[in-house]
C-alpha cells in the first residue's frame, strides 16, 4: 500500500522561463526542511500558517543564497493533501527551481511520483476518486465549457448523484440479505422492484449525458476536405481568426496535413486542413499529401467538405463525397463573394442529407453560421443545461453501464422469482461497481493507472 509517512516534493509549475515557479513539499518533514533552507528578511524564526514569508533560500553547505523566495506554510489538515504542506515560490527559471528542489531532496524529502499530491488528497479523504480525476480535467480543459464540466465534477456534482444511487442500492441489498438469513415473518416486507427501477433510471440518465460530457472533455476531430484550390486553408484561417495556413491561388499549395484546435461553442474542435484530393496526381510529394488527406478523413469524427461555388462540380468532388461515406458531414459552399454561381445547379443533389452553409472564407461571411452548424451537428441540436451533471470520463461511463447491467439483471431475476441470494449478487455487483467511481471500492492497480496520467507536482 501507499506510504503517507514520508515527505514528498516536486516542482509544481511548468518547467521553463517564467516569472514565478513553485516547489511544493508535503509530509511530516515539510516544515523542518523549509525552516532549515529559508532565511527570513525580517528575522522571523517560524512560519505563521497561511501567510507569505519573504526571504531567501540558502544552501546550508555554503551558506550562500540560491534565490529570493516567498514561503507559505499550510498545516494539516487544512491543506491540499491534508498533510503539512510548504510551498516555495521562487523565480521561474530552470536552474533556481532545480537547485531548490535538490536542496529539499537532500534534506530528507523524496521526489513525488506523478499525481502523488492529489493521490494523498484522495487517500486522506479530502477528495473522492471522481473529484481527484477532475483535477486533471481542469488542468487539461481546452474550453470554458470543458472547464465548467470539470469544476462541477470537482465540486462533487457527479459524486453526489452516484452516491445517492449507491445508497439506495445498499438499502435494497440489506433487505435482500436479511431476507436470506431470517424467515419472512421476522422482517417487514419491502418492495424490491421500484427502488431498482428508480436506480436504473438514474443510471441511464447519467449514461446519456456521457456523450456530451466526453465531447467537452476530449473534443472532436474535423477534417477539412475538398479538391485543390476550393479554399480549405482559407477556411482554416477563417475559423482560427488568423493566418495559420499558407494561402495562394496555386492549386496544391497545401502538401501535408495541418492541425489546429479551435473553440466552437465550447467544443474543442481539432481542425485538420488537408491537401486537395484529386484522382490525377503526377507529383510524388502531392501524392503523399493526398494519401495523408485520405487518412486524416478516415480518422476524423466529422468532415467539412468545401466546394467552390464559382466553378462547376468536378469528378474529384464526387470522389471525395464518396470517400466521406456515412461520416457526419457539413457542406461548406465557399467563394460566395464571387459573382459567378456555376455550381448552383448541381449542388441540390450533391450530399443532399448534409447541412449546407454558404460562406466566403476570404471575407469571413457565413463563418459564424458554419460554427453554429458544426455545434448543432455534434450535439444533435441539443443544448445541455448548466445544472446537468455531465459524465465526461470514459472510465466513469463504462462503470455506469456495467452497474446498469447489474441492476437490470437484478430486476429481471426478481421478476422471475429467482431466489433472493442470487438477486443480491447483481445488486452487490452494482454497488461495488459504483464504488469504483468514487473510490469506496478501488484497487491499488487502478489508482496507479489513474494517477500516472497526472504531471509530477500535482
Amino acid at each position: 500500500m501507499y506510504s503517507l509517512d514520508d515527505t514528498i516534493a516536486a516542482i509544481a509549475t511548468s518547467i521553463g522561463h517564467s516569472g514565478v515557479g513553485i516547489i511544493k513539499v508535503s509530509g511530516p518533514e515539510a516544515h523542518p526542511i523549509a525552516h532549515r533552507l529559508f532565511r527570513s528578511a525580517r528575522g522571523v524564526t517560524d512560519f505563521q500558517p497561511y501567510r507569505l514569508h519573504y526571504g531567501q533560500i540558502i544552501d546550508p553547505n555554503t551558506d550562500q543564497p540560491v534565490d529570493e523566495a516567498l514561503v507559505v506554510f499550510m498545516p494539516k489538515p487544512r491543506s491540499y493533501t491534508c498533510q503539512d504542506v510548504i510551498e516555495i515560490q521562487a523565480h521561474g527559471g530552470i536552474v533556481p527551481l532545480q537547485k531548490i528542489l535538490q536542496l529539499v531532496l537532500s534534506r530528507g524529502a523524496r521526489l513525488a511520483e506523478p499525481g502523488e499530491m492529489t493521490l494523498r488528497a484522495f487517500l486522506n479523504g479530502r477528495l473522492d476518486l471522481a473529484q481527484a480525476e477532475a483535477v486533471l480535467d481542469i488542468i487539461q480543459a481546452k474550453t470554458d465549457a470543458a472547464l465548467r464540466v470539470a469544476n462541477e465534477q470537482l465540486g462533487g456534482t457527479l459524486s453526489g448523484q452516484v452516491q445517492k444511487v449507491r445508497a439506495e442500492l445498499l438499502h435494497t441489498l440489506a433487505y435482500l440479505e436479511a431476507s436470506i438469513d431470517f424467515v419472512e415473518d421476522e422482517i417487514p416486507p419491502q418492495a424490491v422492484i421500484p427502488p431498482l427501477q428508480a436506480a436504473a433510471g438514474q443510471l441511464a440518465d447519467l449514461i446519456q449525458s456521457a456523450d456530451y460530457g466526453q465531447i467537452y472533455r476530449q473534443g472532436v476531430r474535423a477534417a477539412i476536405v475538398g479538391r485543390p484550390n476550393v479554399g480549405k486553408s482559407s477556411l482554416l484561417n477563417a475559423l482560427l481568426r488568423g493566418n495559420r495556413a499558407i494561402v495562394t491561388d496555386i492549386p496544391g499549395t497545401t502538401r501535408d496535413t495541418l492541425e489546429e484546435t479551435v473553440n466552437i461553442r465550447g467544443i474543442p474542435l481539432a481542425l485538420v486542413d488537408t491537401a486537395g484530393i484529386r484522382a490525377e496526381v503526377s507529383d510524388e510529394v502531392e501524392r503523399i499529401g493526398v494519401d495523408r488527406s485520405r487518412a486524416a478523413l478516415g480518422q476524423a469524427d466529422l468532415a467539412l467538405m468545401v466546394v467552390d461555388s464559382s466553378t462547376p462540380l468536378e469528378a474529384a468532388d464526387r470522389e471525395i463525397a464518396a470517400a466521406i461515406g456515412q461520416k457526419p458531414v457539413i457542406l461548406a459552399i465557399n467563394k460566395t463573394d464571387l459573382t459567378a454561381d456555376a455550381a448552383a445547379p448541381q449542388l441540390d443533389k450533391f450530399l443532399p442529407a448534409a447541412p449546407r452553409v454558404e460562406i466566403s472564407a476570404l471575407n469571413l461571411t457565413g463563418i459564424e453560421t458554419l460554427e453554429t452548424a458544426v455545434a448543432d451537428l455534434i450535439l444533435g441540436g441539443k443544448v445541455t443545461p448548466s445544472d446537468t451533471p455531465l459524465v465526461s470520463n470514459p472510465r466513469h461511463k463504462a462503470l455506469l453501464e456495467q452497474a446498469l447491467q447489474h441492476v437490470e439483471s437484478a430486476v429481471s431475476a426478481h421478476q422471475a422469482e429467482v431466489s433472493a441470494d442470487l438477486v443480491s449478487i447483481d445488486v452487490r455487483g452494482a454497488v461495488e461497481t459504483l464504488g469504483e467511481i468514487t473510490g469506496e471500492t478501488v484497487t491499488e492497480d487502478l489508482l496507479d493507472t489513474i494517477f500516472s496520467n497526472f504531471c509530477i507536482g500535482k
